[in-house]
């Protein structure tokens, strides 16, 4: 009967421990869920960041076209002439 007892008291401590290893790994995973929520807010604000200076850039690249430069002269045609069939398809599409 010693032996049983001895068992059960051994199951007890075993399941204890488990337990508090469980609820161990229980926070732990509440931590990583958190710190991904926020790793996800970050990367959201950082790609609106970098959208917003891409288009800051590319408003300074044409302007600096328009005033001179012979390199970007072309591209400032390319990108006026993609605007005007824009507006042309707009009209069209408006017209019928």
């Amino acid at each position: 009967m010693s032996e049983l007892v001895d068992i059960v008291d051994s199951l007890e401590s075993k399941i204890s421990k488990l337990l508090q290893k469980l609820e161990l790994l229980n926070q732990a995973n509440v931590n990583l869920e958190e710190e991904l929520v926020t790793v996800k807010k970050e990367q959201t604000t950082t790609t609106t960041s970098i959208n917003e200076w891409e288009e800051k850039y590319n408003s300074l690249k044409m302007a600096s076209s328009m005033l001179g430069g012979s390199t970007n002269k072309t591209e400032a045609k390319y990108k006026i002439n993609t605007l005007i069939r824009e507006l042309d398809h707009c009209i069209t599409q408006l017209a019928e």
